[in-house]
């Protein structure tokens, strides 16, 4: 089977840190570097690393086209990537001594997209198909609608999150992934429990702790996350979403795919970097044997 992913492609600048700044603090950056990101990027990076076909959507600047060789010499389709006159998005990262993160997004040739460019894209696309969704592109409540139309299974990561975006996509999602603040602010928003939510799968990911699958208001599947000392979070979960997907498209029941996923991003937060720090498959293969 083909997973498809409608989703962003940024140049992410990082910036090494001792402490996150305070509010008017200018501080100095211990160190510099660029690479690929972008939530889309990331999970199409982690799906082919982990071992299933998959063909990225989406849209680059003039100055993105070595984004778009990345991701091509990464294993990953690339002829649904479009040049636009608009300038590529990006991501600057703050990144501390602890390994955590600070972000701030410029959408730029993400948001730029359009429905005839996504049919075209999905023309392809057979029942049983995967269409993986993420909020850092425009149109994907009408992506999902036409990956539906094509009996494909729709999974939505609602990061960043707003209520209003997932509101919108829970019709048309067959498989909903949140962290642990999100799916309370979305339970609040609509008032309902995490069981009542109308999706048939809704996938919480909990960090250190581990992720949760909840399958028709029933939690069926819990993995722990592997304990490592990490020293840059900056993509874990797209990491974590990308192997989850390829490990369902790969036959995997949730709980192994969820292990997978776990496995690969407990990998990954102990590099630098976004899509090049995501491992290989015999990587993670190994770590789950030891």
């Amino acid at each position: 089977m083909t997973i498809f992913n409608f989703g962003s492609i940024n140049i992410d600048n990082f910036y090494h840190v001792s402490h996150m700044p305070a509010p008017g603090e200018t501080l100095s950056a211990q160190e510099h570097s660029v690479g690929l990101g972008g939530k889309g990027a990331n999970q199409s990076v982690a799906v082919t690393r982990a071992g299933s076909n998959v063909r990225h959507i989406g849209a680059v600047g003039p100055e993105g086209s070595w984004c778009v060789e990345t991701l091509k010499e990464a294993g990953v389709g690339v002829n649904h990537v479009a040049t636009l006159n608009v300038p590529t998005g990006h991501a600057n990262i703050l990144v501390d001594a602890e390994g955590e993160n600070q972000i701030v997004l410029y959408s730029g040739a993400n948001t730029a997209m359009t429905v005839t460019f996504i049919e075209d894209a999905l023309k392809d696309a057979a029942a049983g198909d995967t269409l993986i969704l993420q909020n850092e592109t425009n149109l994907t409540t009408e992506a999902a609608k036409l990956a539906r139309a094509r009996a494909m299974r729709v999974i939505y990561s609602a990061a960043p999150f707003t209520a209003e975006a997932a509101k919108k996509m829970l019709p048309v999602t067959d498989m909903l992934v949140l962290n642990q603040i999100e799916a309370q602010q979305l339970t609040e928003a609509l008032g309902v429990a995490l069981a009542d939510l109308e999706v048939p799968v809704v996938l919480i990911t909990k960090g250190a702790d581990g992720a949760v699958w909840i399958e028709n208001g029933v939690e069926t599947a819990q993995v722990p996350a592997f304990p490592v000392t990490p020293v840059d979070t900056t993509g874990a979960g797209d990491c974590f979403i990308g192997y989850v997907a390829a490990g369902l498209d790969q036959g995997m029941m949730p709980e192994d795919a969820m292990r997978f996923g776990a496995a690969a991003s407990a990998l990954k937060v102990t590099r630098f970097g976004t899509a090049d720090a995501i491992p290989k498959r015999d990587e993670v293969d190994r770590f789950l044997q030891g």
